[in-house]
């Protein structure tokens, strides 16, 4: 790999970043949205506003001992995608034609959100086994990348 990044490791760097601010226990996520090579907003995942974090009042599907991948809605948490769109949408950008650069792979209801708000590219660092979630992504004409520090082009999921 060249010493400049691309620009898709370049904005997967980003959303490493975001993800530190995570306040999730079972997985810190960071997303950046990215229209013509500038960022439009970001996201991690965690507790909506003034609601307490689950690092704060405990984990919720820890709790009810949900699996990973299932009842997403069991989950005081916002995502890291959710967030990245919401912020967009405070601050009144478009994502119709956007790219999402997540440090994962989106689930399904993510995934319905970018499908929505028209963003057309995922990139991922790290693959997530939801299998509705690729089906809808691969049906609405979504593409979607791995991004590996070992590889300056990424590799097509979808």
């Amino acid at each position: 790999m060249s010493e400049r990044p691309s620009w898709q490791h370049y904005f997967m760097e980003m959303a490493k970043l975001a993800s530190l601010r995570s306040t999730c226990l079972r997985r810190k996520v960071g997303a950046v949205v990215v229209k013509n090579n500038q960022i439009i907003s970001t996201g991690y995942n965690g507790s909506p506003k003034r609601v307490r974090h689950c690092s704060e009042r405990g984990c919720l599907r820890q709790t009810q001992q949900v699996p990973s991948g299932e009842r997403h809605e069991l989950c005081r948490g916002v995502h890291a995608e959710q967030n990245a769109i919401i912020q967009a949408a405070i601050n009144g950008n478009s994502l119709k034609g956007a790219e999402i650069y997540c440090t994962h792979q989106p689930c399904s209801i993510c995934s319905k959100m970018i499908i929505n708000a028209e963003i057309t590219t995922i990139y991922v660092a790290q693959e997530y086994p939801d299998e509705l979630a690729q089906e809808l992504l691969e049906e609405a004409g979504v593409e979607m990348y791995l991004v590996t520090p070992d590889s300056d082009i990424p590799k097509k999921i979808l």
